[in-house]
Protein backbone atom coordinates (compact mmCIF):
# COMPACT_ATOMS: atom_id res chain seq x y z
CA UNK A 1 0.00 0.00 0.00
CA UNK A 2 1.73 3.35 -1.15
CA UNK A 3 2.42 5.61 2.32
CA UNK A 4 0.35 9.15 2.49
CA UNK A 5 3.93 10.54 3.03
CA UNK A 6 5.41 9.09 -0.02
CA UNK A 7 4.19 12.55 -1.45
CA UNK A 8 5.52 15.00 0.94
CA UNK A 9 9.39 12.77 0.84
CA UNK A 10 9.14 12.74 -2.95
CA UNK A 11 8.80 16.59 -3.27
CA UNK A 12 11.13 17.36 -0.59
CA UNK A 13 13.59 15.25 -2.22
CA UNK A 14 12.85 17.40 -5.29
CA UNK A 15 13.45 20.93 -3.56
CA UNK A 16 16.46 19.72 -2.14
CA UNK A 17 17.55 18.51 -6.04
CA UNK A 18 16.71 22.29 -7.24
CA UNK A 19 19.11 23.54 -4.51
CA UNK A 20 21.84 21.64 -5.66
CA UNK A 21 24.27 23.08 -8.16
CA UNK A 22 24.51 20.28 -11.25
CA UNK A 23 27.75 19.23 -10.02
CA UNK A 24 26.47 18.13 -6.35
CA UNK A 25 24.39 15.45 -7.58
CA UNK A 26 24.74 12.25 -5.96
CA UNK A 27 26.58 9.30 -7.27
CA UNK A 28 24.45 6.57 -7.28
CA UNK A 29 24.29 3.66 -9.65
CA UNK A 30 22.14 3.49 -12.24
CA UNK A 31 20.01 0.38 -13.13
CA UNK A 32 19.56 1.27 -16.18
CA UNK A 33 20.17 3.93 -19.38
CA UNK A 34 16.67 5.73 -18.63
CA UNK A 35 16.88 5.50 -15.09
CA UNK A 36 20.45 7.00 -15.13
CA UNK A 37 19.40 10.24 -17.17
CA UNK A 38 20.55 13.51 -16.33
CA UNK A 39 18.09 15.33 -13.60
CA UNK A 40 17.07 18.79 -15.10
CA UNK A 41 14.98 21.97 -14.09
CA UNK A 42 12.02 21.27 -16.39
CA UNK A 43 12.18 17.40 -15.28
CA UNK A 44 12.29 18.61 -11.41
CA UNK A 45 9.50 21.11 -11.82
CA UNK A 46 7.82 18.57 -13.61
CA UNK A 47 7.77 15.86 -10.81
CA UNK A 48 6.68 18.49 -9.02
CA UNK A 49 3.59 19.03 -10.86
CA UNK A 50 2.69 15.87 -10.75
CA UNK A 51 3.09 15.64 -6.85
CA UNK A 52 1.09 18.11 -6.36
CA UNK A 53 -2.15 16.83 -9.19
CA UNK A 54 -1.60 13.58 -6.83
CA UNK A 55 -5.33 13.31 -5.01
CA UNK A 56 -3.28 11.94 -2.15
CA UNK A 57 -1.24 15.26 -2.00
CA UNK A 58 -4.00 17.95 -2.79
CA UNK A 59 -5.93 16.94 1.04
CA UNK A 60 -5.87 15.05 3.51
CA UNK A 61 -8.42 12.12 4.47
CA UNK A 62 -9.38 11.89 8.25
CA UNK A 63 -10.85 8.62 9.21
CA UNK A 64 -12.26 8.36 12.51
CA UNK A 65 -12.94 5.34 14.13
CA UNK A 66 -15.18 4.03 17.60
CA UNK A 67 -13.25 1.81 19.80
CA UNK A 68 -13.75 0.83 23.65
CA UNK A 69 -10.78 2.00 25.81
CA UNK A 70 -10.55 -1.35 26.84
CA UNK A 71 -10.44 -3.76 24.04
CA UNK A 72 -10.76 -6.88 26.68
CA UNK A 73 -13.63 -4.85 28.50
CA UNK A 74 -17.28 -6.68 26.90
CA UNK A 75 -19.98 -4.33 25.24
CA UNK A 76 -22.41 -2.97 27.47
CA UNK A 77 -25.88 -5.21 27.61
CA UNK A 78 -28.73 -4.18 26.07
CA UNK A 79 -31.78 -3.38 28.43
CA UNK A 80 -34.38 -6.13 28.73
CA UNK A 81 -37.58 -6.49 27.06
CA UNK A 82 -39.28 -6.24 30.48
CA UNK A 83 -38.56 -2.86 30.83
CA UNK A 84 -39.47 -1.61 27.82
CA UNK A 85 -42.54 -3.41 28.41
CA UNK A 86 -42.72 -1.65 31.39
CA UNK A 87 -42.27 2.15 30.00
CA UNK A 88 -44.49 1.30 27.40
CA UNK A 89 -47.17 0.30 30.45
CA UNK A 90 -46.43 3.68 32.18
CA UNK A 91 -47.10 5.86 29.25
CA UNK A 92 -50.25 3.95 28.25
CA UNK A 93 -51.39 4.15 31.53
CA UNK A 94 -50.37 8.32 31.98
CA UNK A 95 -52.25 8.71 28.23
CA UNK A 96 -55.24 6.80 29.98
CA UNK A 97 -55.20 8.64 33.34
CA UNK A 98 -55.46 12.25 31.30
CA UNK A 99 -58.32 11.45 29.88
CA UNK A 100 -60.03 10.09 32.97
CA UNK A 101 -59.29 13.27 34.89
CA UNK A 102 -60.53 15.42 32.07
CA UNK A 103 -63.78 13.26 32.08
CA UNK A 104 -64.37 13.85 35.93
CA UNK A 105 -62.94 17.59 35.27
CA UNK A 106 -66.25 17.84 32.60
CA UNK A 107 -68.71 15.85 34.93
CA UNK A 108 -68.06 18.27 37.66
CA UNK A 109 -68.35 21.52 35.55
CA UNK A 110 -71.56 19.69 33.90
CA UNK A 111 -73.00 19.15 37.90
CA UNK A 112 -72.30 22.89 39.06
CA UNK A 113 -73.33 24.41 35.96
CA UNK A 114 -76.93 22.21 36.17
CA UNK A 115 -76.88 22.82 40.29
CA UNK A 116 -76.27 27.12 39.46
CA UNK A 117 -79.75 26.40 36.71
CA UNK A 118 -81.82 25.04 39.46
CA UNK A 119 -80.97 27.52 42.28
CA UNK A 120 -81.55 30.04 39.43
CA UNK A 121 -84.84 28.90 38.32
CA UNK A 122 -86.08 28.28 41.86
CA UNK A 123 -85.68 31.54 43.00
CA UNK A 124 -87.27 32.91 39.87
CA UNK A 125 -90.04 30.90 40.56
CA UNK A 126 -90.39 31.99 43.86
CA UNK A 127 -90.23 35.75 42.96
CA UNK A 128 -92.65 35.12 40.23
CA UNK A 129 -94.88 32.87 42.78
CA UNK A 130 -97.57 34.18 45.17
CA UNK A 131 -95.95 35.02 48.53
CA UNK A 132 -97.68 33.13 51.62
CA UNK A 133 -99.26 34.25 54.40
CA UNK A 134 -98.30 31.86 57.20
CA UNK A 135 -95.03 29.26 57.16
CA UNK A 136 -95.63 26.82 59.46
CA UNK A 137 -98.64 28.04 61.26
CA UNK A 138 -96.67 31.51 61.73
CA UNK A 139 -98.40 34.34 60.40
CA UNK A 140 -95.96 36.26 58.76
CA UNK A 141 -98.38 39.16 56.90
CA UNK A 142 -97.01 42.84 57.63
CA UNK A 143 -100.54 43.77 58.97
CA UNK A 144 -100.41 41.10 61.28
CA UNK A 145 -96.83 42.18 63.08
CA UNK A 146 -96.33 45.73 65.12
CA UNK A 147 -94.49 48.77 63.66
CA UNK A 148 -91.88 48.18 66.50
CA UNK A 149 -91.06 44.62 66.30
CA UNK A 150 -87.94 44.49 68.40
CA UNK A 151 -89.46 46.94 71.03
CA UNK A 152 -92.86 44.84 71.37
CA UNK A 153 -90.33 41.48 71.36
CA UNK A 154 -88.69 42.95 74.51
CA UNK A 155 -91.67 43.42 76.42
CA UNK A 156 -92.86 40.00 75.77
CA UNK A 157 -89.09 39.38 77.36
CA UNK A 158 -89.82 41.58 80.36
CA UNK A 159 -92.80 39.63 81.12
CA UNK A 160 -90.66 36.64 81.23
CA UNK A 161 -91.83 34.79 77.91
CA UNK A 162 -88.91 34.53 76.10
CA UNK A 163 -90.76 32.57 73.74
CA UNK A 164 -93.14 34.62 72.67
CA UNK A 165 -90.18 36.96 72.13
CA UNK A 166 -88.39 34.72 69.71
CA UNK A 167 -91.50 33.94 68.12
CA UNK A 168 -92.52 37.51 67.04
CA UNK A 169 -88.87 38.02 66.27
CA UNK A 170 -89.01 34.66 64.12
CA UNK A 171 -91.90 35.77 62.40
CA UNK A 172 -90.64 39.42 61.57
CA UNK A 173 -87.82 37.69 60.13
CA UNK A 174 -89.48 35.50 58.06
CA UNK A 175 -91.83 38.84 56.79
CA UNK A 176 -88.59 40.86 55.95
CA UNK A 177 -86.90 38.33 53.82
CA UNK A 178 -90.56 36.84 51.82
CA UNK A 179 -91.14 40.72 51.35
CA UNK A 180 -88.47 42.98 51.32
CA UNK A 181 -86.06 40.63 50.11
CA UNK A 182 -87.96 38.05 48.21
CA UNK A 183 -86.80 34.77 49.01
CA UNK A 184 -88.73 31.79 47.51
CA UNK A 185 -89.60 30.73 51.08
CA UNK A 186 -92.60 28.05 51.14
CA UNK A 187 -95.45 27.58 53.34
CA UNK A 188 -93.98 24.48 54.19
CA UNK A 189 -90.38 25.53 54.34
CA UNK A 190 -88.33 24.39 57.34
CA UNK A 191 -86.06 26.48 59.36
CA UNK A 192 -83.26 24.95 57.86
CA UNK A 193 -84.17 25.47 54.36
CA UNK A 194 -84.70 29.07 55.42
CA UNK A 195 -81.26 29.61 56.28
CA UNK A 196 -80.19 28.23 53.08
CA UNK A 197 -82.00 31.00 51.12
CA UNK A 198 -81.24 33.47 53.01
CA UNK A 199 -77.38 32.39 53.65
CA UNK A 200 -77.26 32.31 49.74
CA UNK A 201 -79.27 36.00 49.75
CA UNK A 202 -78.34 37.64 52.40
CA UNK A 203 -75.29 39.96 53.56
CA UNK A 204 -72.95 38.08 55.91
CA UNK A 205 -73.94 39.84 59.17
CA UNK A 206 -77.85 39.26 58.08
CA UNK A 207 -77.11 35.56 57.66
CA UNK A 208 -75.14 35.29 61.00
CA UNK A 209 -78.15 37.40 62.67
CA UNK A 210 -80.43 34.87 61.75
CA UNK A 211 -78.36 31.44 62.09
CA UNK A 212 -78.69 33.14 65.62
CA UNK A 213 -81.71 33.34 65.36
CA UNK A 214 -82.65 30.16 64.56
CA UNK A 215 -80.75 27.87 66.69
CA UNK A 216 -82.54 30.20 69.69
CA UNK A 217 -86.05 29.60 68.29
CA UNK A 218 -85.87 25.30 68.03
CA UNK A 219 -83.77 25.40 71.28
CA UNK A 220 -86.66 26.66 72.53
CA UNK A 221 -89.64 25.08 70.49
CA UNK A 222 -88.28 21.42 69.72
CA UNK A 223 -85.54 21.12 72.90
CA UNK A 224 -88.34 22.43 74.94
CA UNK A 225 -84.99 24.35 76.84
CA UNK A 226 -85.35 28.05 78.11
CA UNK A 227 -81.90 30.34 76.64
CA UNK A 228 -80.44 32.68 78.61
CA UNK A 229 -82.02 35.88 78.89
CA UNK A 230 -79.00 37.73 77.47
CA UNK A 231 -79.08 35.78 73.96
CA UNK A 232 -82.75 36.85 73.60
CA UNK A 233 -82.41 40.06 74.47
CA UNK A 234 -79.28 40.83 72.48
CA UNK A 235 -81.49 39.02 69.84
CA UNK A 236 -84.27 42.15 70.61
CA UNK A 237 -81.39 44.88 70.05
CA UNK A 238 -80.10 43.82 66.91
CA UNK A 239 -83.40 43.25 64.99
CA UNK A 240 -83.31 46.86 63.64
CA UNK A 241 -79.86 46.71 62.89
CA UNK A 242 -80.50 43.86 60.52
CA UNK A 243 -83.77 43.74 59.22
CA UNK A 244 -85.50 46.96 60.06
CA UNK A 245 -88.71 47.74 57.74
CA UNK A 246 -88.12 48.65 54.35
CA UNK A 247 -88.79 52.67 53.93
CA UNK A 248 -92.20 52.91 52.20
CA UNK A 249 -92.73 55.21 49.24
CA UNK A 250 -89.86 56.84 46.77
CA UNK A 251 -87.10 58.05 48.74
CA UNK A 252 -86.57 62.15 48.74
CA UNK A 253 -84.45 64.13 46.32
CA UNK A 254 -81.14 65.04 46.94
CA UNK A 255 -81.48 69.07 48.26
CA UNK A 256 -85.44 68.58 48.84
CA UNK A 257 -86.64 69.46 52.37
CA UNK A 258 -87.01 66.82 54.21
Amino acid sequence: MRSPHEPIRGLLFAACLLTLPPTAAPAVPCPSVEACAPVTVDGVRGAVADLRADPDFRGRKTERQLRWIHDDAPPPEAPPNWLFGLVRWLADGARWLMWLLGAIAVALILVFAWRWIRVGAEELRGRSAPRPSHVNDLDIRPESLPDDISGAARSFLQRSDPRGALSLLYRGTLSRLVHDHHLAIRAASTEGECLRLAQRALAADQSAYFERLVQAWQTEVYADRRNAVEVVAALCTQFDAHFAAAPVGPAPAAGAPA
